[in-house]
């Protein structure tokens, strides 16, 4: 084989290793700024979830509280209208 043919040829593949080492950085580049992405999205999600959760709870505290108030908002109707029907006999 010819050494110009050779010289050419180590150069060509000289330059497709620098090409693939610029592609691996800007791959790895990009993966970089993909997990931090997630990260930042992960922890956006898990403060929503834990402002829903604790929303959550209050209303459910508010919905055991007007509970009881009906309960015993009803209890004492049944205790008028029994007083009004011992009243009349």
């Amino acid at each position: 084989m010819d050494v110009t043919y050779l010289q050419r040829r180590v150069r060509e593949l000289e330059e497709k290793v620098e090409q693939l080492r610029l592609s691996r950085r800007v791959l790895m580049n990009l993966i970089e700024r993909m997990e931090k992405e997630k990260t930042t999205f992960l922890a956006q999600l898990e403060r929503e979830n834990k402002r829903l959760h604790r929303a959550n709870s209050r209303y459910a505290r508010s919905l055991l509280r007007k509970n009881l108030q009906i309960v015993e908002l009803e209890s004492r109707l049944k205790d008028l209208s029994r007083g009004s029907l011992d009243s009349t006999s």
